[in-house]
């Protein structure tokens, strides 16, 4: 695999460079030699972040990780786009689709069956209609990251959501 490493608001220092090379060179095993992972290193007060990007055939792997230690965030980054590739590999095989980007001994070996995604609770509530604001309040008070609700406005089920730095997003059907 090749590595294309820049940094933002701070110099890769060789030390860096290798860590990098080092971590994400564990996941060679899965990709063709061509494949290219962009890597984004970036401090900002005590956020030490990585941004790894690895275009494959008809998707992205894309992990960003944020911790106060740049090498702690390589390590997370490395974890979760591993479990990435194991997902995909499934998607691709289920498909039918061309790995190409993957290695052949990668595609061939048996995925164990953990990694499928299994429905292990469900709830039933009565939707309420309220404004989006309304709706903030109250999956703060329930302390998730997202509500479900009716739409006082639109008369339509729409979700609220948390995004990063204490923001929200809301989500509404395109009838």
């Amino acid at each position: 695999m090749k590595y294309v490493i820049i940094g933002k608001n701070m110099e890769v220092t060789p030390n860096l460079d290798e860590a990098v090379r080092d971590k994400l060179g564990k996941l060679d095993k899965f990709f063709a030699p061509d494949t290219t992972a962009h890597v984004t290193l970036s401090v900002d007060k005590d956020r030490h972040k990585i941004e790894v990007t690895i275009p494959v055939k008809g998707s992205i792997i894309r992990s960003e990780q944020v911790s106060n230690d740049m090498y702690v965030s390589i390590d997370l980054v490395e974890e979760v786009i591993e479990r990435q590739i194991k997902k995909y590999k499934g998607k691709l095989i289920r498909r039918h689709q061309g790995g190409s980007s993957f290695k052949k001994e990668f595609m061939d070996r048996p995925e164990p069956a953990e990694d499928t995604v299994r429905i292990v609770r469900q709830k039933q509530f009565e939707i309420k209609p309220m404004y989006p604001e309304d709706a903030c309040v109250q999956m703060e008070l329930l302390g998730h990251n997202f509500f479900v609700f009716m739409n006082a406005e639109t008369e339509q089920v729409s979700v609220v959501y948390k995004r990063k730095g204490n923001t929200y997003g809301l989500l509404e059907p395109d009838l």
